[in-house]
């Protein structure tokens, strides 16, 4: 449980970060166009620090993380994250430039495509644990 609560803590603080670097990053390049930083303390807030903290409270209930597909599930979802956070702060650098060769703007389109796949997996195989614990529960009761 350690691990979950750490986790959700550091992108708690990744989301804060996030707000402030949009606010002021965006006050000090004079930035009036919407950019796709605006998304990202709302991302890591929700897809991050709230999802674990779900996780945490499914963790105290079923013990999901005595399952072997858990560590999977964690690091799977864990890089689409990382890689999708990234280049939602990426796609917004590129936003503000005037022009951008067609094949970089295909290419973060592709690693941000990578980073949701990714996310997609973890979360199926999230909920294929909770599914299998559920039914252990099932048959216990």
């Amino acid at each position: 449980m350690k691990k979950l609560t750490r986790t959700a803590f550091i992108y708690a603080i990744v989301a804060m970060i996030s707000g402030v670097l949009y606010r002021e990053g965006s006050k000090f390049l004079e930035v009036t166009e919407p950019t796709t930083w605006s998304f990202t303390h709302t991302h890591f807030f929700v897809l991050e620090m709230f999802f674990f903290l779900i996780v945490l409270l499914i963790e105290k209930n079923f013990c999901i993380m005595k399952d072997k597909k858990f560590n999977l599930f964690y690091y799977i979802y864990n890089a689409g994250l990382l890689i999708t956070g990234s280049m939602l702060w990426v796609r917004g650098a590129v936003d503000l430039t005037t022009s951008v060769p067609i094949i970089y703007d295909k290419m973060i389109s592709g690693i941000s495509g990578v980073g949701h796949i990714l996310l997609g997996v973890g979360i199926i195989l999230f909920f294929v644990i909770l599914k299998d614990k559920i039914k252990e529960e099932k048959n216990n009761c």
